[in-house]
């Protein structure tokens, strides 16, 4: 994959990803210079990743590299798909609107809550004891 293409960047929890897409591919997902089913083993990922481009019908307009890194396997999915719609959304800003509607355009701002002093977890609190 070399030559002319859109970068996004899509955060989820802990994770980063950097999703690059190649016009005139065919349809090829290289997550970390791994295969994309490879990489992502549980069933149903890569089609959750890539449903920005079917809500477009493009699926096999574009190759998408990525680098992801940080946090778990949900997050880093999430992550790549948010990048993924970014990208398009460089790519053709009149895709915007169909891409919001279906939600892919909003960064998922829920992150693990610290912990608080005194307690065990962020709410969490030790087992009271009368005596």
């Amino acid at each position: 994959m070399a030559g002319q293409y859109y970068e996004g960047v899509g955060r989820r929890k802990a994770a980063t990803a950097r999703v690059r897409i190649f016009p005139g591919g065919t349809g090829n997902l290289v997550i970390n210079d791994k295969d994309g089913s490879d990489y992502l083993p549980r069933p149903g990922d890569v089609e959750i990743l890539l449903e920005p481009l079917t809500v477009l019908g493009q699926v096999k307009s574009y190759d998408v590299s990525v680098h992801v890194n940080g946090g778990g396997i949900s997050g880093q999915r999430d992550a790549i798909l948010l990048g993924l719609a970014r990208a398009l959304i460089k790519v053709d800003p009149e895709s915007k609107p169909k891409l919001r509607e279906n939600g892919y355009v909003t960064r998922d701002a829920r992150v693990k809550e610290r912990k608080k002093p005194g307690l065990k977890r962020a709410r969490k609190a030790p087992t009271y004891t009368k005596r």
